[in-house]
């Protein structure tokens, strides 16, 4: 992960500044000065997969993505109080204010890398777990959110296996079960969880982030903590999705 290389070099720079300005030697400090600026750029380039995660990954009005900004927030913030550290360190000899700075962005790295934890390990963000029989993961992208642009979304499914969908401005998600086709909203009413990556089974869809249970073809939630249900799609025949109200 690209993640270890900033957290390597900003972390190992702040150490050789503490340690040369404890024992007044000025080649230890001369390390940081070459350390930093490479953390700096590690992390620049460490973003750039982070922002296709935040775009296309995290899903849209969800607690993952308030984390996420957060989590962005306070990165910017350590990199920039790296980078003060650093241009002042280049400036002057005295070694007191850029230490402050770098202590003050090695505690935002350490607060930033704790939510980056967070949104892997608690709301999955760029892992793959899709179970045994889940089918590749599929999404496709139709121009306007009407219910009939779904029509056809459905005919690669086998059960137990859905795809979302990207209609208009929202995520909808079609599936297949034992019982048929249907289609619904991609978030959860729990924490706004993407459905589309959980698991459906026996016309039933599991949230992977807290485990809430929805009916496909109804909305209604099976097993909490949600206590909302979901919007749900009808589909005719020949799969046209029909929309009813939650």
């Amino acid at each position: 992960m690209l993640v270890a290389f900033p957290i390597a070099f900003l972390a190992g720079g702040w150490g050789y500044r503490v340690v040369g300005a404890v024992s007044k030697r000025r080649d230890l400090t001369d390390v940081s000065q070459h350390l930093v600026p490479a953390g700096v750029a590690a992390g620049l380039l460490a973003a750039v997969p982070g922002l296709a995660d935040y775009l296309g990954s995290v899903p849209p009005r969800s607690s993952a993505r308030s984390r996420a900004t957060r989590h962005a927030l306070v990165n910017t913030a350590a990199l920039t109080l790296f980078t003060t550290g650093w241009l002042l360190g280049r400036a002057s000899k005295r070694t007191v204010l850029p230490l402050i700075l770098e202590t003050m962005g090695l505690a935002a790295m350490t607060v930033g890398g704790w939510m980056g934890g967070t949104l892997v390990y608690r709301n999955q963000i760029g892992v793959d777990h899709r179970y045994a029989g889940a089918g590749r993961w599929q999404e496709e992208t139709r121009e306007h959110g009407h219910p009939s642009a779904l029509a056809d979304a459905a005919a690669s499914l086998d059960v137990n296996q859905m795809k979302l969908v990207h209609a208009g401005r929202g995520r909808i998600v079609v599936a297949r079960s034992e019982h048929g086709y249907a289609a619904f909203d991609d978030r959860c009413t729990h924490r706004g969880g993407p459905l589309s990556d959980g698991a459906i089974i026996c016309g039933v869809v599991q949230c992977p982030w807290h485990g809430s249970q929805f009916d496909v073809k109804t909305g209604e939630v099976r097993c909490g903590p949600a206590e909302r249900k979901i919007d749900t799609y009808e589909m005719d025949p020949v799969h046209r999705p029909v929309r009813t109200t939650a």
